[in-house]
């Protein structure tokens, strides 16, 4: 999904949607939030 498809979704700008992720993307994307983890080894 891009940013302009989850802008469409929560009827939000693209623009907006990327100022509240900026300050969040730690915990938006902690590893932990995903069932599959991978790794290059």
């Amino acid at each position: 999904m891009l940013d302009k498809d989850l802008a469409v979704l929560y009827g939000v700008e693209t623009k907006r949607l990327k100022e509240q992720v900026r300050p969040n993307i730690q915990i938006l994307f902690n590893e932990s939030n995903f069932i599959f983890n991978y790794n290059l080894e």
